[in-house]
């Protein structure tokens, strides 16, 4: 991973999650999907347990934002980021081998937690070690089997935090234009996102 920083705010945390991406988006208990929380269910690998009675939507403890492999500061994070998504604003270029992302907050300490969000789970997928977030998307499993093939870029400049990743592997190309479409509706719409997602995974 080449990193590069604008005023010192570029900088790596090794064991911040990403995204959903990721990362990473606010964990709030939408009214009308509260029903959703209650009967949705998560599978990702070894089968992350999500739902149990909407306890993966508690807006006061957000338990969706935890991890079997996680930090609770990596979960501050994320939650810092579905509570403010309103600040956040992105734009993907789906290249022919991966993708570009601009991801910018007008809120200064959203920015410091996007960006930390974005080194770290980057790093991660570098690693292999995968975070087991309960809500993430399945499309990150592709990421942290095949990391070793995907070239990642990433600086902070006046744009926000500009992201590039290549791979000459089309099944983590393909990955890649998934994702980043997923975080883009997170990015949109917040947890209504994440929970349509879900209904989609659970029906299929």
């Amino acid at each position: 991973m080449k990193a590069t920083g604008k005023n010192g705010l570029m900088r790596h945390v090794a064991l911040a999650v990403g995204a959903v991406a990721v990362i990473a988006g606010g964990v709030f208990l939408f009214g009308q999907a509260q029903g959703i929380a209650q009967m949705t269910g998560h599978m990702h690998g070894g089968m992350h347990a999500h739902g149990g009675g909407g306890m993966g939507h508690d807006e006061a403890t957000m338990p969706g934002l935890r991890g079997l492999n996680a930090t609770p500061e990596e979960s501050a994070e994320l939650a810092v980021l579905f509570r403010s998504f309103q600040t956040l604003s992105r734009e993907v270029t789906n290249l022919p081998d991966g993708i570009r992302t601009v991801t910018r907050s007008s809120d200064p300490e959203v920015m410091d937690a996007l960006i930390s969000h974005t080194t770290g789970m980057i790093a991660r997928v570098e690693r292999g070690d995968d975070p087991q977030i309960m809500i993430q998307s399945p499309t990150l499993d592709i990421f942290f089997k095949r990391g070793e093939g995907i070239s990642s870029e990433i600086a902070v400049t006046d744009e926000g935090i500009v992201v590039v990743q290549t791979s000459a592997d089309p099944v983590v190309v393909a990955a890649l234009h998934l994702h980043a479409a997923e975080v883009s509706d997170m990015v949109a719409r917040g947890m209504h996102a994440v929970h349509e997602m879900m209904m989609t995974r659970a029906s299929n």
